[in-house]
């Protein structure tokens, strides 16, 4: 019979699962005198079953987790699902159901599913955001924020998708049009509930500096744009006939001589305030028309300008001058105080608007260039100070300074800061959420539910029809439930009949996985002070500003509650790339899906897992059209082959077995560890298959199967192969005479003396300087001395997560690596 015969991936599988079952080798320890390691997985939706993103995704997160079973941690590693959200509500209107029921029977499908593949899961920590159990405690913080006066209701222009018939967040507006559907995003005007996450603005900025060189630099990028702090000068314009002044933003006060006109946001309330009455009907049809675009359309810089006079005229601060002011498109409510001083021989936009319109243009910064009145091209530069009064001849630092010392002096504005980012907006006009636990009375208004009354349960006996979205929330047709008994004052009274965006149960779950069965507050404290903050976040870039913005705005809010001591939840974190076909990402239009499911039950889990993480490193995206899956079988089977041939018993001294077996053997366990620490699995899974092609020369034409060193080997490969086949893995490990689990056998250290070999060093460059040495083989090929070069702590953190732009190698000797600029 052959080796391929003989191996059976999917008899295997059947028989360790229920195996692991039994034995339950993943449960995290409460207190053992181990050190504590928490690797954490973006916890899915249960929308239809597992798929190859998640296959990917969740194999990266494993190796992690079972490398540090494997180095005598005591790991958590806890699964759940983020189970409220649109995608239930839509499916049970279509199926004349209730949400409940296709998320539930969705989780069950992706948990067996999961099971299937393996991942190291305390299954005893599983949670889901829609149990009772859970969302009363997204209440409970719900509250302590509105204590802290960080949820607060207010009116006015929210995005509104029209599809999916409720608000978003504008971090869940992508290019104008709704992230989750894709619908084209209108505005509308609505009171909401909020989180002020803006007064948390400079700590998300600045704390950053605690992520650096261990969070991905793009995320970290992402970020910092989203929050956009800006400095500058907040400056008071007098608008004739109105008696409170207008504060304009802006970053240059240093051109405030050259502000020739005032531009009004289309849609701020100021513009309806102050037109005069006989422009009242065209700026009303101008605001209608700006209401059906989106910011990004109004932002572009392609676009002709447009914009209606609002009959009114300002006074420049600095120089007295009377200024008209303009309503345009091109100008957001959200930005600023919802209106700008234009000054257009410097500002393009600017000067665009006053080329359709007719306005001045003045210069008022020297810049060598030619006068934009004339070319029509802005001069942005930065130059000497001219036609500006007292700060005529000054660079712009000092003009900045100068001018905003002035102003100050005769109050007329002050320094001030700016951000990009606006408050959260959390509330949802759709039935599967989390109840907001407010009640509405007329004699006492908002009126916070008792914590004993907690939680607000989502009323039962609403099915499909009732849940069609009608602009409102379901919940406001729910009598029974929606009018209730005032806590305050014992009258009538009404719930808050909207729920929490499903970005607020996901912004906290990973301190509930530290304490899931917890019944006196969201978590234990204790608990998470052992096991938090986060070590390894495992997810998709995608949530670079959603999910990662929101949690760690949770996490600063709950220190300053004095619930935890750090104020970063995750210490290190890693984005897989995607999974895709013939370089296009899947989709079910394009008719490209690879359904994990089928590929699994045609190669096995451990040939999928492997092929996953063979195919490049984890950041990487995956062409399934470039993996080899039979590969991977052959492989799998030849290791197979291998530990059935080894003929010494266990516990054989190896120190009496070959010393060049021996030497691979170690040289394999020294470099995989570094490999695995810096997350280049696919290197690491390299070495694997060399050590098992020496082995398997050992067998054959070398000292032969009983050498103790061949044992040696052939266990380190077992060890080594859970980390990424676990169902071979263990199969392997008993077959060697084995009884315990091999997923915590533990990883044998790499014995120093058999390390010591002739060797050259190697020279590691970044941009020309050195940043580390290497010992290295004389014969060492360049791809290997890359992928050593690049997994080399020193190099790693000298990166920082930059991007490479090329590599040079010159083996044995010289690496040089060549940053993106």
């Amino acid at each position: 019979m052959s080796s391929d015969e003989q191996y059976d991936p999917r008899a295997i599988q059947d028989k360790w699962q229920a195996r692991w079952a039994e034995l339950d080798p993943f449960k995290a320890a409460s207190e053992d005198g181990r050190e504590h390691r928490y690797a954490l997985d973006m916890f899915p939706y249960p929308s239809g079953d597992l798929h190859m993103g998640h296959a990917e995704a969740y194999s990266i997160g494993d190796v992690v987790a079972r490398y540090w079973l494997q180095k005598g941690y005591n790991v958590l590693h806890p699964v759940g699902w983020d189970s409220f959200g649109l995608p239930a509500e839509n499916a049970a209107i279509k199926r004349d159901s209730h949400p409940a029921e296709w998320t539930y029977a969705n989780i069950e499908t992706q948990a067996a599913s999961f099971r299937r593949f393996a991942p190291s899961f305390d299954w005893s920590r599983r949670l889901h955001t829609s149990d009772p159990e859970y969302y009363r405690w997204t209440q409970w913080l719900f509250l302590r924020f509105y204590e802290r006066g960080l949820a607060y209701r207010k009116g006015g222009q929210v995005n509104w998708c029209p599809n999916d018939q409720t608000v978003l967040a504008n971090e869940q507006v992508v290019g104008g049009h709704c992230e989750r559907c894709g619908a084209l995003v209108q505005k509308r005007v609505l009171t909401q509930w909020y989180f002020k996450i803006t007064e948390y603005a400079d700590r998300l900025l600045d704390d950053m500096a605690q992520l650096e060189g261990k969070w991905p630099e793009r995320v970290l990028l992402m970020q910092r744009n989203w929050i956009g702090r800006s400095t500058g000068a907040d400056v008071s314009f007098v608008i004739e006939g109105r008696d409170e002044p207008v504060t304009v933003y802006t970053t240059r006060p240093d051109t405030l001589y050259g502000a020739t006109f005032m531009v009004v946001a289309a849609d701020a309330a100021l513009a309806d305030e102050i037109c005069a009455p006989e422009q009242r009907a065209a700026f009303e049809a101008y605001r209608d028309e700006v209401a059906r675009e989106s910011d990004i359309e109004r932002l572009s810089t392609e676009r002709e300008k447009t914009g209606v006079f609002l009959g009114r005229y300002a006074v420049n601060p600095v120089n007295g001058e009377r200024i008209p002011v303009w309503t345009s498109d091109y100008v957001l409510a959200e930005y600023g105080h919802g209106a700008i001083m234009a000054v257009p021989a410097h500002d393009q936009r600017d000067l665009d608007f006053a080329h359709k319109f007719g306005l001045p243009v003045r210069v008022v910064v020297e810049t060598g260039q030619a006068d934009p009145a004339e070319t029509g091209v802005a001069t942005a530069g930065e130059g000497r100070v001219v036609n500006s009064g007292p700060i005529d001849g000054l660079a712009k630092a000092d003009a900045i300074a100068r001018i905003t010392e002035i102003l100050e002096g005769k109050g007329l504005g002050r320094a001030a800061v700016n951000f990009r980012l606006r408050d959260w907006l959390v509330s949802r006009q759709r039935f599967w959420g989390c109840p907001i636990p407010i009640i509405h009375c007329e004699a006492c208004g908002e009126v916070p539910v008792p914590d004993d009354q907690l939680p607000v349960r989502l009323p039962d006996g609403l099915r499909g029809a009732d849940l069609a979205p009608k602009g409102t929330s379901p919940l406001a047709a729910a009598e029974s439930w929606v009018n209730v008994e005032c806590p305050k004052c014992s009258g009538p009274a009404r719930r808050d009949s909207d729920t929490m965006d499903t970005f607020v149960d996901s912004s906290w779950y990973y301190f509930r996985y530290c304490s899931p069965g917890y019944t006196d507050g969201p978590f234990d404290v204790e608990a998470v002070r052992k096991w938090m903050p986060v070590d390894q976040y495992t997810g998709g870039v995608e949530h670079a500003i959603l999910h990662l913005l929101y949690s760690r705005f949770f996490t600063k809010v709950l220190h300053d509650m004095g619930m935890v001591d750090f104020t970063e939840p995750f210490d290190r974190m890693l984005n897989q790339g995607q999974v895709i076909l013939d370089g296009k990402a899947m989709s079910k239009t394009l008719g490209n899906m690879v359904d994990l499911g089928q590929q699994i039950a045609e190669h096995g889990v451990d040939v999928v897992r492997l092929a996953m993480l063979f195919s490049g490193p984890p950041e990487d995206d995956i062409d399934w059209a470039d993996v080899s899956p039979h590969g991977m079988a052959k492989f799998l089977s030849r290791v197979h082959r291998v530990v059935e041939d080894v003929a010494s018993p266990p516990g054989t001294d190896p120190s009496r077995g070959s010393v060049d077996l021996r030497r691979v053997t170690h040289r394999t366990l020294a470099d995989a560890t570094t490999l695995i620490e810096s997350q280049r699995f696919n290197v690491a899974i390299s070495r694997v298959m060399e050590l098992q092609k020496a082995t398997r020369a050992a067998i054959d034409s070398g000292p032969g199967a009983a050498d103790p060193a061949v044992r040696e080997a052939a266990e380190v490969i077992t060890v080594l192969l859970s980390l990424f086949a676990p169902y071979t893995a263990e199969e392997a490990w008993e077959i060697l005479g084995r009884t315990a689990p091999v997923a915590t056998a533990g990883l044998p250290a790499a014995d120093p003396a058999l390390l010591v070999r002739e060797s050259v060093t190697c020279v590691v460059q970044i941009a020309g300087k050195v940043r580390d040495r290497l010992e290295v083989a004389p014969d060492i090929s360049e791809t290997d001395l890359e992928s050593l070069a690049l997994a080399s702590p020193k190099i790693v953190e000298a990166l920082g997560g930059a991007g490479i732009r090329k590599i040079i190698v010159r083996a044995p000797k010289i690496v040089n690596i060549v940053p993106q600029p």
